[in-house]
């Protein structure tokens, strides 16, 4: 016996003019320790502001000591930006993720955090909650996208819908320089040493992100 069923689906279509009624809590949570991912991340927060959402940044909790921070001489962490719990994550309506790449996978820091939400699994508090990914790696073949895949597991396994980017921001198409950022989500080229910052490019890529994220968001909390 052969049953079909029919679903109707209501698809999630805009324009990125489009104005939201909805202004959807938009939870950034970065991990960085030489500042390159804290700065996307301040433009990713610049795209959620603009496209109406009320944006919260984070940092992943820090797993190094003090003495092994000062020896790999990283700067101080961002006051303004508060260490981020598993129950920040719950209450958010979506949440961005910014990942320094390490060896092609997500730095120790952001796996920790996830690592703590086992009772947030247990409970099905992020099931249906967008997220997305914004990456910074040393070089162009240093996990631009293999960060983005391996990261995807996490918010499988908690039932997040995944929101990448895609080829809608068309900055995206830009051959004019060497620049991060791919379907996947926005990212930046830090230099093998640490020296090169986000260029002005991957930024506006990084705006984007945040902007089309919130919409989404918007459209799902309706």
């Amino acid at each position: 016996m052969l049953i079909l069923f029919h679903v109707s689906c209501r698809r999630i279509s805009f324009t990125m003019a489009e104005e939201s009624k909805t202004s959807p809590k938009v939870l950034i949570v970065y991990y960085s320790m030489y500042k390159h991912i804290e700065k996307m991340a301040i433009a990713v927060g610049k795209g959620v502001e603009a496209a109406g959402g009320k944006v919260t940044i984070m940092r992943a909790p820090e797993t190094l000591s003090e003495e092994v921070l000062e020896k790999m001489k990283a700067p101080k962490k961002n006051a303004e930006h508060k260490a981020a719990t598993p129950q920040d994550l719950a209450d958010a309506d979506a949440i961005i993720f910014g990942i320094p790449t390490r060896f092609g996978m997500a730095a120790t820091q952001m796996k920790a955090l996830i690592d703590h939400t086992g009772g947030l699994w247990m409970k099905g508090a992020l099931v249906g909650k967008p997220a997305s990914m914004f990456v910074s790696t040393a070089t162009q073949g240093g996990g631009q996208e293999t960060t983005n895949l391996t990261f995807v597991t996490q918010l499988v396994h908690h039932g997040m819908i995944y929101v990448p980017i895609g080829y809608a921001c068309k900055k995206l198409f830009d051959m004019s320089e060497v620049h991060g950022g791919s379907p996947y989500g926005a990212g930046c080229f830090a230099g093998a040493d640490g020296s090169r910052e986000p260029s002005k490019l991957e930024l506006e890529i990084a705006e984007f992100q945040g902007s089309y994220v919130t919409k989404v968001a918007a459209k799902l909390c309706k």
